[in-house]
């Protein structure tokens, strides 16, 4: 097997199968190094720009699903070509990496949109949401709150509770990576537009928690129903 049938294979295991295709030409194009990542609760992929003589290396976590995987993978691929042009002289994420991004995730919505294929590339809630997000794109998927909600509907632990969908004052822990959950306690509060201020139980201190972030609620409370 050949290393074009070899990217091939792997990518099927983690992008929806009409992106093959096209990610695998942008693996040769671009020439970089891609890694699948075991979770890390810090960022969902990276971008390393070349040094020593090194390639191009972008990672992406494994746990993420095919739609969230691509669209991060996206993300990273505009920052490679952000540095190829301005090679580090422009802001991470400033109008240069966005008009990038936005013609990388314009060229998969406009192919949807003018071929007929069995199958469709993105669910119509995610493709919809898109077409929005490539106008105004944000630092990261999460950041963009309706988004990262429609793309969590696909995650394979659907039935985890998000910090938006308990009740006000409800005591939670936050789900960890490393271990089944946090040992800190949190009181959830107010909304404060994606995020809500929560009030840590042993210090008083206040943090801003992202409204999707993972939960579990503490024996103390009781189960929640949820939309």
């Amino acid at each position: 097997m050949d290393q074009a049938h070899r990217n091939k294979s792997i990518l099927k295991k983690y992008i929806p199968e009409p992106a093959v295709d096209t990610i695998a030409e942008w693996i040769y194009t671009y020439n970089f190094k891609l890694k699948v990542k075991k979770p890390r609760s810090s960022r969902e992929g990276d971008y390393t720009a070349p040094y020593s003589g090194k390639n191009h290396v972008i990672t992406v976590n494994r746990d993420l699903n095919k739609y969230a995987f691509l669209i991060t993978l996206i993300h990273e691929i505009a920052h490679l070509i952000t540095w190829e042009k301005y090679k580090g002289s422009v802001s991470p994420h400033g109008k240069e990496w966005k008009s990038e991004y936005s013609k990388l995730l314009n060229y998969f919505l406009l192919k949807e949109k003018s071929t007929d294929q069995e199958e469709s590339l993105f669910p119509r809630e995610i493709s919809s949401i898109l077409h929005t997000h490539s106008q105004r794109p944000s630092a990261a998927s999460c950041s963009d709150i309706h988004l990262s909600r429609a793309l969590r509907k696909f995650d394979s632990d659907t039935e985890t509770l998000l910090l938006e969908k308990i009740s006000a004052d409800s005591s939670f822990r936050i789900v960890s990576i490393k271990t089944k959950h946090s040992r800190e306690i949190f009181i959830k509060g107010e909304k404060r537009r994606t995020r809500f201020k929560c009030i840590h139980a042993r210090t008083k201190r206040e943090y801003l928690i992202h409204a999707l972030c993972k939960v579990v609620l503490c024996p103390a409370n009781p189960p929640e129903e949820r939309a």
